[in-house]
């Protein structure tokens, strides 16, 4: 397969995305998110409300906080020290690592985010102990191999985790392809994990309560996320296994864990209250491994 030139196509179209989703995580207990965005809305002032919000707002807002917890569930067991996030965004899921852990985190985004987020780093860090592990910011498209290998290569030895959230779903099939390889290739050579919080699936058309016409929708639309999420969890599997790699676990959602999930409740619509009081399920987080043989 020819390799896709990670120059060919304007990634930074995705960047936008990366401010929305630390507005909505602003609204929940995740690590240095609310003081994140309160530093990027200055001299505004960030007073998160749920009760001004809608119900589709607060769907979402939960539907993050627990697609982000659920890749600290899966990085919970493993006792490897050197991590790298692909994508970031604005999440400081590094910062609130190396604080508790001694392990070298390297953050990675493509540079007009990681310029952004250096700033915001420097006021999140004053007046915070001392770090127990090493962090790095670095700027890294995910389809450019001698980039990705070369950052990876800052490691010291060992087996390393590769984590993302926020990544697949911008690409179609062709680049999804690329990064399993280029991924493939370094877990084959260093060990350890890919941790994706990327395994959507297509959905039927929502009903009335679920649409909402606003920019971030307008955002998702334009990227075509809906395109290239996987047909079924099924699908998505059989690719992951063509790509070379197996599933190692997939993390448990405890919806107890959200804190908008009260939120979510209150305002849900009678007629989408399910029995179970649990929503249909739209999105794993899988731990992949190299496939054996």
């Amino acid at each position: 397969m020819k390799a896709i030139d990670p120059n060919d196509r304007n990634y930074a179209s995705i960047s936008p995305s990366a401010k929305a989703l630390l507005l909505m995580k602003g609204f929940t207990n995740i690590p240095f998110a609310r003081q994140a965005a309160e530093i990027m809305t200055a001299p505004e002032k960030f007073v998160p409300d749920f009760d001004k919000e809608s119900f589709i707002f607060c769907f979402r807002v939960a539907h993050m906080e627990l697609r982000y917890l659920s890749i600290d569930q899966l990085l919970s067991d493993l006792p490897l020290k050197n991590i790298i996030e692909l994508c970031s965004g604005f999440s400081f899921r590094g910062l609130a690592m190396v604080m508790q852990h001694d392990v070298h985190y390297i953050d990675t985004d493509l540079p007009e985010v990681i310029e952004k987020k250096n700033e915001t780093m420097s006021g999140l860090q004053h007046g915070l102990s001392e770090q127990k592990g090493k962090l790095e910011l670095l700027p890294l498209n995910a389809l450019d191999e001698k980039s990705f290998t070369e950052v990876v290569n800052r490691f010291p030895e060992g087996p390393v985790a590769i984590v993302n959230e926020g990544l697949l779903m911008y690409l179609g099939l062709k680049e999804k392809e690329q990064v399993c390889a280029i991924i493939h290739k370094i877990l084959a050579q260093r060990g350890g994990y890919w941790i994706t919080a990327d395994i959507y699936i297509k959905m039927p058309p929502p009903p009335e309560a679920f649409k909402i016409d606003d920019d971030f929708q307008k955002f998702l639309d334009e990227q075509r996320i809906d395109d290239n999420k996987f047909d079924s969890f099924e699908a998505a599997e059989a690719f992951f296994k063509g790509c070379g790699f197996a599933v190692d676990k997939e993390a448990e959602i405890d919806y107890k864990n959200a804190s908008a999930l009260p939120y979510v409740i209150k305002k849900m619509p009678a007629e989408f209250q399910r029995p179970t009081g649990q929503p249909p399920k739209i999105q794993a987080t899988w731990r992949l491994k190299i496939a054996e043989g």
